[in-house]
């Protein structure tokens, strides 16, 4: 049955950068190819689509807003609750959406509080420790080498090969960059070397997690002390796999992994999980996001294929499970 599908988002081109920006600030916006990537999958089951854009334009539009549903994937304006800003509108007006409540965007995007949640569900994740000011770095049990990324951010921002720090001094400069220029806390964790993997996970009663997507950098499945950064997003250096060259066992412990943390923090209708696996094959969860990119070039289209559907399956498939859960289908 044909819908009226609403699409909220952020563009890469709207972002207006700041004097004190980092240059990573719109990583996480998209581009108008991924909004038009997804119209046209919409588009293809014989549903309208209605061009939202950011939470501004929704407000604008609200009172008039006529749509059966909205497929969100707007990562908001500013702050640690950016990403709830577009869904808790919608809960307030009673306008159904694709995808995780604000909670649980709230949550996932501050890695301490997600962290804090695998830990009480007894999911591994590496040890941490978070430095809201340098005179906090004293005494502490964390191992070297640890990394140091921001606090609530995604899209690997604020991560590059400084991040791998290997002294006091170093995690003190480190924390004191990600302090100053991303203008919050920074989170320090235990360097996992090894494997890195990202897995997507769909559903909501019985979520399913499809192939696991292998990291390749430089050419190389065990990347060691290599990790993904901002600067892998469109290197050449950088390559998905799927499906990973690993044994059916790991693999297997990655996907029930993966669905552990996506039932954590109670994600809806699809998300993607990041984990890291040491050299005795144990894999940590880094962290998860319920707001993945769906560009063509990330890796949506990729599981796609491996699982013999189209790009324009999966997206449907994604609303299919949103238009199930409110009674709509």
């Amino acid at each position: 049955m044909e819908k009226i599908v609403g699409l909220t988002y952020d563009l890469k081109d709207d972002y207006i950068f700041k004097e004190y920006d980092p240059p990573d600030a719109n990583a996480e916006f998209d581009h108008w190819q991924t909004i038009r990537a997804i119209e046209k999958a919409l588009l293809k089951e014989g549903n309208r689509v209605v061009h939202i854009g950011n939470v501004h334009n929704l407000l604008r539009k609200l009172e008039k807003l006529k749509v059966d549903i909205v497929f969100n994937i707007a990562e908001g304006i500013h702050g640690r609750n950016r990403e709830s800003q577009v869904p808790v509108i919608l809960e307030l007006k009673g306008i159904p959406f694709v995808g995780s409540d604000g909670l649980t965007l709230g949550i996932t995007l501050d890695k301490l509080f997600a962290k804090k949640i695998f830990l009480a569900e007894g999911i591994p994740t590496p040890n941490f420790l978070e430095i809201s000011h340098l005179e906090t770095i004293g005494k502490f049990s964390l191992n070297f080498p640890l990394i140091v990324k921001p606090r609530y951010e995604g899209s690997s921002k604020g991560l590059s090969p400084d991040s791998l720090v290997k002294d006091v001094e170093s995690l003190r400069e480190r924390a004191k960059f990600i302090i100053n220029i991303y203008r919050q806390p920074a989170i320090a964790e235990e360097f996992i070397k090894g494997k890195e993997f990202t897995v997507v996970v769909l559903g909501n009663k019985s979520p399913q997690a499809l192939p696991p997507v292998q990291i390749s950098i430089d050419g190389k499945l065990n990347l060691g002390e290599k990790f993904y950064t901002f600067g892998h997003i469109r290197s050449r250096s950088l390559r998905y796999i799927c499906p990973p060259k690993i044994s059916r066992n790991l693999r297997k412990r990655i996907e029930n992994l993966a669905i552990e943390a996506y039932r954590a923090v109670e994600c809806r209708d699809f998300g993607r999980i990041d984990i890291r696996v040491n050299e005795n094959d144990e894999p940590f969860v880094l962290e998860i996001n319920p707001l993945p990119s769906l560009s063509l070039l990330d890796v949506f289209p990729l599981v796609a294929k491996q699982m013999g559907w189209r790009y324009s399956d999966i997206i449907n498939q994604i609303l299919n499970y949103a238009l199930e859960r409110y009674g709509l289908s």
